[in-house]
């Protein structure tokens, strides 16, 4: 049986700001090919995880690896150089560029390509996404669900290995959440391995293959989504102790 290859190993991770300690010891593992769901409430530190992975923010303790090579030290540009890409929770486009341009800017300078190539990089990220028909469309005239859409052409047209997504189905329809899912489900079967914090369950556990819960920074569980959804840590974090132990008991 093959040795599993690690996209992402982190190890005792912390982050504080003053006395708030925003992420406590945090250590998991994320085999390539594979999807995780972050889930948790607002303010548990998600997000922060993310910035923590892709080297916008230096972690008080702890290490980062990506693919074995320890990337801790290594800036967030670099890091994206070698195969970290992300999207945003709020949408972060060029408004006044198209988005074409765009994808141009994601490709040259997240791979450090020319503009030559770029521009094939770029057209393959759009097309990829479903918004080559809106390539000279200004990106601040998209659409909720075409800017979500640009957002994720911008990594791809990165060429990542690893993708992080940040709430990338909040506030779209029920129509437009199942064509976005398709879209992922297409991103991570073309071998990229996908780390997504989302609220939006349904369209999340459709997807990924293990889900991890944060509660002020800390992961309180791990495992197979049927699992995790079962799990009573999980529902109290949610719904609270008390209906929790409700929904244990008449579940």
């Amino acid at each position: 049986m093959p040795e599993q290859v690690l996209a992402l190993s982190a190890r005792g991770l912390r982050k504080s700001y003053g006395a708030l300690e925003v992420t406590k010891d945090m250590s998991f593992d994320v085999p390539e090919h594979t999807a995780l769901g972050i889930i948790g409430p607002n303010g548990a530190g998600k997000t922060t995880l993310f910035n923590l992975i892709t080297g916008t923010v230096k972690p008080g303790a702890g290490r980062v690896a990506l693919f074995g090579q320890d990337i801790t030290k290594v800036d967030a540009k670099r890091r994206c150089h070698m195969g970290i890409a992300r999207s945003f929770q709020v949408p972060q486009p060029f408004a006044g560029l198209t988005a074409f341009e765009n994808g141009l800017i994601a490709a040259a300078f997240g791979q450090g390509i020319s503009e030559a190539a770029a521009r094939d990089v770029a057209g393959e990220a759009l097309d990829r996404t479903g918004l080559g028909p809106k390539a000279n469309t200004l990106a601040g005239s998209l659409t909720l669900l075409d800017r979500k859409r640009l957002e994720l052409a911008r990594a791809l047209a990165t060429k990542p290995r690893l993708l992080l997504l940040d709430e990338i189905a909040g506030g779209l329809t029920e129509a437009e959440c199942h064509d976005l899912v398709a879209l992922i489900r297409d991103i991570r079967a073309a071998g990229t391995t996908i780390i997504w914090i989302e609220h939006v369950l349904h369209a999340l556990l459709s997807v990924v293959d293990e889900v991890m819960v944060i509660d002020f920074g800390e992961m309180i569980a791990k495992g197979a989504p049927d699992e995790i959804m079962r799990d009573p840590r999980v529902a109290a974090v949610y719904l609270g102790p008390d209906e929790a132990e409700l929904e244990v008991v008449h579940g």
